[in-house]
């Protein structure tokens, strides 16, 4: 018989994110054992007296696992059988299910100790440049091609509808699928491939910046034209937003009435912030970098100034937290 389910609305909030901790560490831990459990099955083939022609189909068709999740755990289980201290990984919550799937097929005898020692706590974009160190790729061709134009998406309408009137819908209606999502991919330590679809516009603005270019790019190289483009945006947005500049002048007083805050602050506050959120949680610093904001440590409304001292970065989510707690559900002015 089950017991009876927390009410999490009646934790405060201390309680609940201890909770929450103690789920995630018990999922991992009740993962961590049904891979152990998946391994002996595994070894002795019980798939096949159940019925199943495979581990996959039993995963699928018996345990009800959906199929990435199958694969994973299949994975997973078979290589831990040949490393087992991926177990304690798993379960201590340094390793995942993904990670140990990328990695598999690279994991040899000698080489496993420090490949996982590496891949710890790791983001999968990591574990990607670490599976292309341990592969490398050849670089891709440059390459341009016109892909089919995505068929609209039909659209439900009653059978007795008249051309006419399907003929007045805002064109916002006549949905079509979205393009293909934009891959940056390591094919090497050094080396990425990268892989977007442009629009009929963009493609002619290419062609017309490779012309313009041939003089210092006689080749049209793309991926020396898109390092510079990127190189010319990077120095706009930091200019725009980080007040970056070459000749930068001398620093001016912040106006204690205004919420101007000058360059030369901007300038400061992004070094010392290095980039980065400075909020402080209880698990440590933000770790976010994009949708920085400058942020009052001690609010504009309640006198705070646009100093260097009292003025840090902060992720727009922080930005907006740190402003409710300090004014509750009161607007600043």
């Amino acid at each position: 018989m089950s017991s009876q389910p927390i009410s999490f609305a009646d934790l405060s909030d201390e309680q609940l994110v201890a909770e929450v901790k103690r789920l995630a560490g018990s999922e991992r831990r009740a993962t961590a054992v049904l891979i152990r459990a998946l391994m002996e099955l595994d070894a002795r083939r019980l798939y096949l007296g159940e019925g199943y022609s495979s581990m996959f189909t039993y995963c699928t068709q018996a345990l009800h696992l959906a199929e990435g999740a199958a694969y994973n755990r299949i994975e997973t289980a078979r290589t831990a059988r040949r490393f087992p201290m991926i177990l304690d990984g798993l379960e201590e919550g340094s390793l995942t299910l993904t990670t140990v799937r990328l990695l598999a097929p690279h994991l040899t005898v000698e080489n496993h100790e420090s490949v996982l020692a590496s891949a710890r706590y790791k983001r999968k974009q990591d574990i990607e440049q670490i599976v292309a160190s341990l592969n490398p790729k050849p670089a891709v061709p440059t390459m341009i091609r016109k892909l089919p134009i995505p068929p609209q998406r039909e659209a439900k309408t009653n059978a007795d509808l008249a051309s006419s009137a399907a003929e007045q819908l805002p064109a916002a209606e006549e949905s079509v699928l979205p393009p293909p999502r934009a891959i940056i991919a390591p094919l090497a330590p050094e080396r990425f491939k990268v892989q977007l679809t442009i629009s009929r516009d963009t493609r002619e603005t290419l062609d017309r910046v490779q012309a313009l270019a041939r003089h210092a790019i006689p080749n049209g190289d793309l991926a020396t034209i898109f390092d510079r483009g990127l190189t010319l945006l990077l120095n706009e947005l930091e200019r725009r937003v980080c007040a970056v500049t070459p000749s930068p002048r001398g620093a001016r007083e912040a106006s204690e009435r205004s919420r101007h805050i000058p360059a030369a602050v901007k300038r400061g506050v992004w070094r010392r912030d290095g980039g980065r959120c400075a909020f402080l949680g209880r698990d440590g610093r933000c770790s976010e970098r994009s949708f920085l904001e400058y942020h009052h440590v001690l609010p504009y409304a309640a006198g705070g100034g646009a100093t260097t001292a009292n003025i840090e970065l902060r992720c727009r989510a922080h930005n907006a937290h740190e402003a409710a707690l300090f004014f509750g559900n009161e607007a600043p002015p």
